[in-house]
């Protein structure tokens, strides 16, 4: 062959790598400015955990286990559903940003409060009676009066997180993460202060109390800097459409209908997740050596809720990158930031994974120095380590799921992956193979695989230019000539 030929032959090579290396590169660096600050958030999350667990330790054992098994009750009960609720703003609010639509994104910031005020009603009536629940499974009385007194000093926790998460769904949707660290991490501050002083005048009562009044801060700071950035949007009002002023209450019923279909699914996806972990330490405490077997798997867990602060800000960046690049009708774009989302989980999981094996030896020592709770947290630390290579990709595939408004997708994987093979398995493989805490956790890993395949199955399905059209619509765009243009140029794309 001729070296003119030759050359012609090879230079498109170079230059599709090249396009392919930039697109990625760019995609990176687009979900790094969400993910960081989000994961650094999320972070603050487990130091205000962990810094409120020591207070109730300060205060003695008894205090120590009606405490925690008040905010495990909360957690479970209240926080969860929540936050699941809230999660229904990302596709809705996000690819209403991508489309331009700021009045759907006002109307759904407001409705969302509203839906999880009065979600607030039934679980405030659950949380005064937790005392009585918690004796019918069997739980000491003098310790279940403690957690009963400790989430009635949380309840106004459910209003401010009621304001709390929605406004922070509405600012991460529009890709706003700086603001949301800065409200945290002033707030966590705080709480240090906050415990010192209410826990010596109020004891358990004054450590529930700095919880709510931490969130609340953050809260306030979040609802300043909103009102600050409506304001500036305001005096830029000539330059916007009739589109794009107002609509804070517009709502009408197709606006409460599309929110419920997505908040349904959302809330059952987080739900089931967060339930599915608490019923495995349930589980734990029928091992034989209960005792030790419980500390044990709460040590592994609280290294798992720190990657777990990666992992959910993983989630929510494919979630807001997919929803925004389909609201704005780029099915291309929303396509390879999937690619980008997927592979970046995949790498996630392996450096969780390495990150947990490089901590096994050391991290037991944080929390006891019982020579036999330090070596089992040695020994399941290993098995979780291989737990965590699935878990990363698992969260975030979820997350691109409900990008694409389609949520209940993430919660038939949680159904199928954790409690047809999860559970089953685990008990199996704890309690009729006798392989015990490594049972459990190895059960756990077999769901996590199962729920990662059925959402990569979703993924692989999806017609990106098909959800592009939905998005538009979902977001309230009428498609018309620049549109379909805009629709004929994605699918050439999808061709090539």
């Amino acid at each position: 062959m001729p070296d003119g030929e030759r050359e012609a032959a090879v230079t498109p090579q170079p230059r599709w790598s090249s396009g392919i290396k930039k697109t990625i590169i760019s995609e990176l660096r687009a979900q790094g400015g969400i993910a960081a600050p989000l994961a650094a958030m999320n972070l603050t999350w487990f130091a205000k955990t962990a810094i409120t667990t020591a207070f109730l330790g300060h205060l003695g054992d008894l205090q120590l286990a009606g405490g925690t098994l008040g905010f495990t009750f909360a957690n479970v009960t209240g926080f969860s559903v929540l936050t699941g609720l809230s999660a229904a703003m990302e596709p809705v609010c996000g690819q209403a940003h991508g489309a331009r639509n700021h009045k759907l994104l006002h109307k759904t910031l407001l409705m969302a409060i509203l839906l999880l005020l009065v979600t607030s009603i039934p679980i405030s009536l659950l949380w005064l009676n937790i005392d009585k629940i918690l004796l019918q499974f069997g739980q000491q009385k003098n310790i279940a009066l403690l957690a009963k007194k400790y989430t009635t000093y949380l309840l106004p926790d459910l209003v401010v997180i009621s304001f709390l998460c929605p406004l922070k769904a509405y600012l991460s949707s529009q890709e706003v993460t700086l603001p949301t660290l800065f409200s945290s991490g002033i707030a966590l501050a705080f709480h240090i202060p906050l415990n010192i002083l209410l826990s010596k005048t109020k004891g358990l009562q004054g450590v529930a109390m700095s919880v709510w009044l931490t969130d609340l801060i953050a809260m306030l700071i979040l609802a300043v800097y909103i009102y600050n950035m409506e304001r500036k949007k305001k005096s830029d009002i000539v330059k916007m459409s009739s589109e794009e002023r107002g609509g804070w209450w517009d709502q009408n019923l197709r606006d409460w209908i599309q929110l419920l279909r997505l908040s349904a699914p959302c809330c059952l996806t987080t739900c089931l997740e967060w339930w599915c972990w608490e019923i495995m330490v349930l589980l734990t405490g029928r091992l034989p050596d209960a005792k030790r077997m419980i500390a044990v798997i709460a040590v592994v867990l609280n290294f798992d809720y720190l990657l777990f602060s990666v992992m959910l800000s993983l989630a929510t960046c494919a979630s807001i990158r997919v929803s925004n690049k389909l609201g704005a009708g780029q099915a291309q774009t929303a396509k390879e930031s999937v690619y980008v989302s997927v592979g970046t989980s995949i790498i996630g999981g392996f450096l969780g994974a390495l990150a947990t094996i490089c901590a096994r030896g050391h991290w037991g020592y944080l929390f006891s120095h019982d020579r036999e709770i330090v070596d089992g947290v040695r020994k399941m630390m290993m098995v979780m380590a291989i737990v965590e290579v699935v878990n990363f990709p698992v969260a975030v595939c979820g997350g691109i799921v409900r990008g694409t408004a389609r949520p209940w997708l993430g919660m038939y994987a949680s159904l199928g992956g954790f409690y047809l093979v999860a559970l089953p398995l685990a008990v199996v493989l704890a309690f009729r193979a006798k392989l015990g805490l490594s049972g459990l956790l190895l059960g756990f890993l077999v769901g996590s695989a199962v729920s990662a395949i059925l959402l990569v199955v979703f993924i692989v399905c999806i017609n990106w230019s098909k959800e592009a059209g939905k998005a538009k619509r979902l977001a309230g765009v009428n498609i018309g000539d620049e549109d379909g243009d805009d629709e004929k140029e994605v699918k050439e794309n999808i061709r090539v």
